[in-house]
């Protein structure tokens, strides 16, 4: 198994339950195959330029051990999510 962390962006707009929810979806996703290790609620931050007509969003760093097929289908699930406005996915045991 790899070492991963994903940061991913939520919409401001929302209540706390859709957020919580978000969240949970993720850690949802990375359950299936893989086990979350930390999960940091960063908050709400100014984005450095306007996305999508909005200049705050409400991020999140999720650290997990996964294996090498886990984060394609996460990265998937995170593009068609309409409470997602930005997501990354590293792995942290490349140098």
């Amino acid at each position: 198994m790899n070492s991963y962390e994903v940061l991913f962006v939520i919409r401001n707009a929302l209540d706390d339950e859709r957020k919580e929810a978000a969240v949970e979806a993720v850690k949802g996703v990375i359950e299936e195959g893989g086990e979350v290790t930390r999960v940091d609620l960063i908050g709400t931050r100014r984005f450095a330029y306007p996305i999508e007509k909005k200049t705050e969003g409400y991020y999140v760093l999720v650290e997990f051990n996964a294996p090498a097929e886990l984060p394609k289908e996460l990265d998937r699930r995170l593009r068609i999510s309409d409470d997602v406005v930005r997501h990354i996915i590293i792995n942290k045991d490349e140098k």
